[in-house]
């Protein structure tokens, strides 16, 4: 067993890079797969231990809601099937949007410069990668921060919106200069989930607010500043409502009983407007050119086979936590659940071609009632025969195995003498 997980460190240590170009190579003669779409997402995962020796351990915004523990940060590259493309460990304490060039040039290195579109979210996106991008004439098409949405607040009343799928409208906008497009886009389903969001953020700083008020009219709240503390953190909870309000705490001179302060707010109509007009609706952003806003807006969706390639990781692949310690056992762990993930994907695809659907944990629930055994069977030389045989499918097996293409053989070895010290003429001789 030591030396199994030594000679894993040292693969991880030498030859992740060259097994990646191999599972390109060799996944593209299986599938026909398109390597011009790349989507690029940023997850993490946390250790279990201090790591001390490992200097990628460090503490930093957690995916896993552990900030209590150190973690790296994992850079996924894949396809818009979702087939892995690479993938780069950096810090735990590591930036996503630092992360874009480093995986930019990784990929160019191994796979040389192409025209690829890169698509990411708005967590990796900076006017530095973006202008990155374009030096080098690569593509873009990526998630915007909700804030500019602002600037299209004409866009998002007027006409000129086109249905992509039901529920879902998008518009093409062109940059003032020219050098992008922004597509608009608003769902319905979403516009519900937001609307709904933000009115339970309202009421309950109303309801907060109410409380404030109380304790100031009945005199248990006497101080300006304590009262502005408690309404900070109230706001700070509810984030995503405080724009509603204007909030005003004012000392009475003189006081009425035994109120010294008052606590009155005002709801803002223009913050209110906003938020209706704004739910459901996100902004895309690209250079791209000659593309309408619908093959745009599904480009862009395929992101979601990044984000579903870590759920794969993490849940069903065992990719967090990490017990290693060392640096390099680390990155073998990581690069074990990559390649785990490589034949994940495999899988699927295989059972896609099949008409066996895109799910392969049931079918390999299926297949572990496909099991070996060692059959010991004697002769009149008193000598005994080891078979090493395979136990027949049962009928729900046997039928996905035929969709598969596979035909489980009935041994997985030659017959072997079983005693100790054999003649030599028989040793190692297959009946």
């Amino acid at each position: 067993m030591p030396q199994k997980i030594h000679s894993v460190g040292r693969i991880s240590h030498s030859n992740p890079r060259r097994a990646e170009k191999h599972l390109r190579s060799r996944l593209g003669e299986l599938f026909p797969l398109e390597f011009d779409l790349l989507l690029y997402d940023v997850t993490s995962t946390y250790f279990e231990g201090e790591c001390a020796a490992n200097p990628k351990a460090q503490r930093g915004y957690s995916r896993d809601k552990r900030p209590d523990c150190k973690q790296v940060c994992i850079a996924l590259v894949v396809t818009h099937e979702g087939v892995p493309f690479g993938y780069e460990v950096f810090a735990g304490n590591r930036h996503d949007a630092k992360t874009l060039e480093d995986i930019v040039t990784a990929m160019e290195k191994k796979y040389g410069r192409a025209q690829r579109v890169w698509v990411f979210d708005r967590g990796v996106v900076s006017e530095e990668n973006l202008k990155y991008l374009r030096e080098h004439d690569g593509r873009y098409l990526v998630g915007t921060p909700r804030i500019q949405l602002r600037r299209f607040e004409q866009e998002l009343l007027g006409q000129g919106w086109s249905e992509v799928v039901p529920g879902v409208e998008v518009k093409l906008v062109n940059s003032p200069d020219g050098t992008e497009t922004f597509v608009l886009a608003k769902s319905r389903d979403r516009a519900a989930k937001e609307q709904a969001m933000h009115q339970r953020f309202v009421d309950r700083i109303e309801a907060g607010l109410k409380t404030i008020a109380a304790a100031a009219s009945s005199g248990r709240l006497k101080e300006a500043e304590p009262a502005g503390r408690r309404i900070g953190r109230l706001l700070g909870k509810n984030s995503r409502g405080a724009g509603c309000f204007d909030v005003e705490v004012k000392r009475l001179d003189p006081p009425q009983g035994r109120a010294k302060l008052s606590v009155t707010w005002l709801r803002r109509s223009d913050w209110q407007e906003w938020s209706r007009l704004s739910e459901g609706c996100y902004l895309l952003r690209t250079n791209l050119s000659g593309r309408g806003p619908e093959e745009l807006w599904k480009m862009y969706m395929h992101l979601m086979d990044a984000e579903a390639a870590f759920r794969t990781h993490k849940h069903e692949l065992v990719l967090r936590p990490i017990y290693h310690q060392k640096e390099k056992r680390v990155d073998a762990h990581i690069l074990v659940c990559f390649l785990a993930y490589v034949l994940w994907k495999t899988l699927e695809r295989w059972m896609e071609g099949a008409g066996l659907g895109t799910a392969p944990r049931p079918l390999l629930s299926a297949l572990s009632g496909l099991k070996s055994m060692d059959v010991i069977l004697g002769t009149d030389e008193g000598r005994e025969i080891g078979l090493r045989c395979v136990s027949q499918p049962e009928q729900d097996l046997a039928v996905l195995l035929y969709r598969l293409g596979i035909a489980p053989p009935s041994r997985l070895l030659p017959p072997r003498w079983l005693d100790l010290d054999p003649p030599a003429a028989l040793k190692d001789s297959p009946m």
